[in-house]
């Protein structure tokens, strides 16, 4: 595995103009070392726990607890039925108070608080702790929790993660990875997302062979509290949080055009249709896919006068609005009888 490239004094405009713009995972050192949630965790864990429970209301946030013997892997149960954690919910302050008392255990429980949304829970937090690379409109969530293993996943959304207090190891896979990555179910998920099989930190290669090639194309590093790491759209990543207190606050965002539908019910749609299709037919729709849809040879409309491109020059929220109206008529119609 290779090092993810590391930036320093990261400026909204850099972030914006380079890192974005390059579509690569970046780690940028100390980008919130000045947060204050950062300067409670360098007094030591039960600061860290204060600090947050100082800010926390009397909500019931949901968690999750797994055995010692899971050493740490939020996964799937051995039957793949369900994950092998149990879930529950309480007060974030009780959540914290558990976290002290698993940190001084010998073989602890893995407990996690997952993806807090910020203002719904700590409301001071954002303001205290503030992000300026990114629009204050995006929310940050935290991950609270000791040392736990996140498996293999991707986001549909962009991704900066910030680590405020312990270390956490990020392991990064391209999206064109996902045929070496042995992911599973669709329907079953242990949080909302499909998670690779293989477990990256003792991987069965005999069992999961192809996975040396996901190795081989990784990113790896590990960051300190303070340091940030941008993940782009859809990139895989493995998340391993190294000490026995933790908390990481992460920003997902999604600038592509909202008026347009999602990318995943297309992908749905096409393991109904084309999936289902001869060998022959599947090889001629990837060849429509990849000149109308992907524009891999450039515009296919540009041959035409704009007054003769049809749905080819379809752009503007009007008429991609008539397209989705037309598109769900179709797909409400009965299925013709054979």
């Amino acid at each position: 595995m290779q090092p993810i490239k590391v930036w320093r004094d990261v400026t909204p405009a850099i972030f914006r103009d380079d890192i974005r713009a390059a579509a690569a995972p970046a780690v940028m050192k100390g980008l919130v070392a000045d947060w204050p949630l950062v300067r409670a965790a360098r007094q030591g864990d039960v600061a860290c726990v204060d600090y947050l429970r100082a800010m926390a209301i009397g909500t019931p946030v949901p968690h999750v607890r797994a055995a010692p013997e899971a050493e740490g892997r939020l996964h799937y149960g051995d039957d793949i039925r369900a994950p092998n954690f149990r879930r529950s919910s309480s007060p974030l302050a009780d959540f914290l108070d558990a976290l002290i008392v698993e940190s001084g255990k010998s073989r602890p429980d893995a407990i996690a608080v997952q993806g807090l949304a910020a203002p719904e829970h700590l409301p001071e937090f954002a303001g205290a702790n503030s992000l300026a690379i990114l629009p204050s409109s995006v929310i940050p969530r935290l991950w609270i929790g000791n040392a736990a293993k996140v498996a293999i996943h991707h986001d549909p959304s962009e991704n900066v993660a910030c680590v405020g207090a312990g270390r956490r190891r990020f392991t990064l896979f391209p999206p064109d990875q996902v045929g070496n990555l042995y992911m599973g179910p669709f329907h079953i998920t242990p949080a909302g997302t499909q998670v690779s099989m293989v477990h990256l930190t003792n991987p069965d290669l005999d069992r999961f062979p192809r996975f040396a090639g996901a190795l081989d194309a990784a990113l790896t590093a590990e960051l300190e509290p303070g340091d940030a790491i941008y993940i782009p759209y859809q990139w895989y990543h493995h998340v391993e949080a190294l000490d026995v207190v933790n908390v990481l606050v992460n920003y997902w965002w999604d600038p592509a055009r909202a008026d347009v539908g999602s990318a995943w019910d297309v992908l749905m749609h096409g393991m109904i249709t084309l999936r289902n299709l001869p060998p022959d037919q599947r090889r001629a729709w990837r060849a429509m896919f990849d000149h109308y849809v992907f524009l891999s040879g450039g515009d296919p409309a540009g041959h035409l006068p704009p007054h003769a491109r049809g749905i080819l020059g379809v752009s503007a929220p009007p008429e991609i609005a008539q397209m989705r109206r037309a598109l769900i008529a179709k797909l409400q119609q009965a299925e013709p009888q054979r």
